[in-house]
């Protein structure tokens, strides 16, 4: 059986984008997949809109451009404005429902509101609610493995910060759990 799985990660620079992007990435390669990762800079790491693209298949990738993504991850509402009416019908948007008004979901996708500040919060740590939305997002997607995430944190957390790395995995459990018990 083949898989693809392709996301549109997006928030406000600062909130660790790129960095659940790049996760993303490194795990779907530890898991042996072939893996697209696409970062957009500029104006956005001053506050804008941030986001990246990460292609995830067990065959090869074609374009790494997204035009309808599968699949989103929202950590602000302007995120959410500019990229959920270009989904796929039937595709999967978590949505960070802490910054995101989750009334706005549109029907025709499956939406998962994760209160990722509020969960962050309760670890320690508001900086990782990027982490419990990649956590939400493996548990609803199935991209990957969440135990191949945990370990995948050691090629993206340097080893100056990797005191940080048991809390990040916690995020990125707390997630899975939140999205696990929505889906029941």
């Amino acid at each position: 059986m083949s898989l693809y799985q392709d996301v549109i990660i997006a928030g406000f620079g600062g909130q660790g984008v790129m960095l659940i992007g790049n996760l993303l990435a490194y795990a779907g390669m530890e898991a042996g997949l072939e893996v697209t990762y696409i970062p957009v800079y500029g104006p956005e790491m001053r506050g804008g809109t941030a986001n990246c693209t990460v292609v995830i298949s067990s065959e090869d990738i074609g374009s790494p451009i997204i035009q309808r993504p599968k699949s989103l991850i929202v950590m602000n509402q302007p995120s959410m404005d500019k990229f959920q009416p270009r989904m796929q019908d039937g595709g999967v948007q978590i949505i960070n429902s802490s910054l995101v008004d989750a009334s706005l979901a549109e029907a025709r996708v499956k939406t998962f509101a994760v209160p990722a500040n509020e969960i962050a919060d309760k670890l320690g740590n508001t900086r990782m609610a990027n982490m419990v939305a990649l956590g939400g997002y493996v548990q609803a997607t199935g991209a990957v493995p969440l135990d191949v995430v945990k370990k995948s944190l050691t090629s993206v957390i340097s080893s100056h910060y990797s005191h940080l790395i048991p809390k990040n995995a916690d995020a990125l459990q707390a997630g899975a759990d939140h999205v696990a018990a929505l889906m029941k």
